[in-house]
């Protein structure tokens, strides 16, 4: 039997051991959980838990990218992906179900950070180790990657008024901020809020649930019929989902030119919008280093070796998470051929379809 795979239980339970990541063939520890005899080489089974198939980037780009660096580094191991569509308790029983199936290690991006807690309470009890992905779970949780969602905010915010210029005297922005549930949007909220405080007045704020763009274009029309097309000089989008929807919302309310509108995930979509002038920006984050550094914990850890990590962070249940935050970038139309084509997250001619050719080649991209 793999050695992964075997609890070897202490005879003697007045025995008490002090496990920590790199500890290996020690059978209980003092608290009564079983522990797994881990070593290098090992093969793993690992879990991939991604919260919603909304946003195009999950299915896309993290699930394929977490599983090929897996693979690099472990020919033999196992990724077993499931997805929550935006559900907290489906999500709830894809952990149960994870560890009924004896997985050697859980990454994890929640759907609910708060809920979820109770979940990696049971995985931290059958001593499944969980990396808390691009959201960072509340529970005890072994490890966390993201980007640094507060400069996030921030970085559209300051791309924003830089936009609007003088404009941010007199006129209003619309805020379409991320879904409550979801910890990142918290702080993309806050970062943004930060630069944007004192500088332009918010007529209009709203928290989108699920980040849907359906519900950020409800949002936006309701903006516009409260506060008059004339007043609103700019949209600060959390996403580029949402900021789709609010464009829709903008063309259809009689906008001749859009105001600048923010995103974020550079999703094709949006990468076309900016190219043809209908999105100002996005926030382009590198998911190949991101998901790299979570197959490279996630692996790590499933062989009881120390965590790769540059940080720590705490969340409201753990402190000093060993953890590693990527930087964003602002993706506009000026940047686009040194970051997204560059880094191969899209093809050249997937972006410049027969609809957008002139466009690109306005932005020197044919």
């Amino acid at each position: 039997m793999n050695a992964t795979l075997r609890r070897v239980v202490i005879a003697t339970a007045a025995v008490s051991l002090t496990v920590g990541l790199a500890a290996c063939g020690k059978a209980k520890e003092a608290d009564g959980r079983e522990s797994r005899d881990r070593k290098k080489g090992d093969a793993l089974t690992i879990g991939l838990l991604l919260p919603e198939d909304q946003t195009a980037r999950y299915e896309n780009f993290d699930q394929p990218l977490i599983e090929k660096r897996v693979k690099e580094l472990c020919s033999a191991c196992d990724v077993k992906y499931v997805n929550a569509k935006s559900d907290a308790s489906v999500q709830q029983q894809q952990v149960d179900s994870m560890i009924t199936k004896d997985v050697d290690v859980i990454i994890l991006d929640s759907v609910d950070s708060k809920s979820i807690a109770s979940s990696v309470e049971k995985a931290h009890d059958a001593d499944i180790p969980v990396v808390a992905y691009d959201r960072l779970a509340e529970g005890p949780i072994s490890a966390y990657t993201s980007f640094d969602n507060a400069e996030v905010g921030k970085v559209q915010a300051r791309s924003l008024l830089k936009e609007i210029g003088g404009k941010a005297k007199n006129g209003q922005i619309v805020m379409l901020n991320g879904w409550e549930a979801d910890p990142n949007a918290a702080m993309y909220k806050q970062g943004a809020l930060s630069v944007l405080k004192g500088k332009v007045k918010i007529g209009k704020s709203y928290d989108v649930e699920k980040w849907l763009p359906n519900l950020a274009n409800d949002s936006m029309n309701g903006a516009i019929s409260s506060l008059g097309k004339d007043k609103i000089v700019g949209v600060y989008s959390a996403n580029d989902g949402m900021a789709g929807g609010a464009i829709t919302a903008l063309r259809q309310g009689g906008f001749d030119k859009l105001p600048p509108v923010t995103g974020q995930d550079a999703e094709l979509a949006a990468v076309q919008r900016i190219i043809a002038g209908e999105q100002f920006m996005s926030v382009y984050k590198s998911y190949k280093i991101e998901a790299k550094t979570a197959a490279e914990m996630a692996v790590a850890l499933g062989w009881g070796e120390d965590v790769p990590a540059g940080t720590t962070v705490d969340s409201p249940t753990e402190k000093d998470v060993p953890a590693t935050l990527i930087p964003p970038v602002a993706l506009t139309v000026e940047n686009v051929k040194d970051t997204v084509i560059k880094d191969g997250l899209y093809p050249l001619d997937k972006i410049c379809t027969a609809k957008f050719r002139s466009a690109c080649e306005r932005a020197g991209l044919r």
